[in-house]
């Protein structure tokens, strides 16, 4: 996993898709379009996403 991969993860009981932003150890921040916010940053923690 690196930086500008496509992921997928768990949010509010549906599953979205990001592109990887910034990396560290165990924390993955992901750039996601919401419908009404683009560009939003999430953080995640690493094991918590699936890489598409």
């Amino acid at each position: 996993m690196k930086v500008g991969d496509r992921v997928k993860f768990k949010f509010a009981k549906r599953e979205l898709e990001g592109t990887i932003w910034k990396l560290f150890e165990k924390t993955a921040y992901i750039k996601v379009d919401f419908p009404k916010d683009k560009g939003k940053i999430l953080r995640k923690k690493i094991r918590d996403l699936n890489p598409v």
